[in-house]
C-alpha cells in the first residue's frame, strides 16, 4: 500500500473460511511473530477471494491494487 513517509507498506489480503471470526487484530499478531519487523503487515483486507488469471492462477497484483485504492477512499 503506498506511504507518504516511506514509499510503500506491507498489507495482507485474507480469505476467511465459513464461519471464522478471524479479526484484523489476530492476523497482524500472527504474522508480527513470524517476520522482521519492517515486514509487518499495517493494515488487513478481508476478501471473498483473490484475484487470479484463468491461464497461470497467478495473483492479480494490479486488481488487488484497485481493491486497495477503492477502500482507503471510502475511508477518508
Amino acid at each position: 500500500m503506498p506511504d507518504e513517509e516511506v514509499g510503500q507498506v506491507p498489507i495482507a489480503f485474507v480469505v476467511r473460511q465459513p464461519q471464522s471470526n478471524l479479526d484484523e487484530a489476530e492476523t497482524m499478531d500472527f504474522v508480527a511473530k513470524q517476520v522482521a519487523p519492517y515486514k509487518k503487515i499495517r493494515r488487513v483486507t478481508f476478501v471473498n477471494s483473490l484475484p487470479k488469471s484463468t491461464a497461470a492462477g497467478k495473483l492479480l497484483r494490479k486488481d488487488l491494487r484497485k481493491i486497495v485504492t477503492l477502500s482507503s477512499s471510502s475511508r477518508l
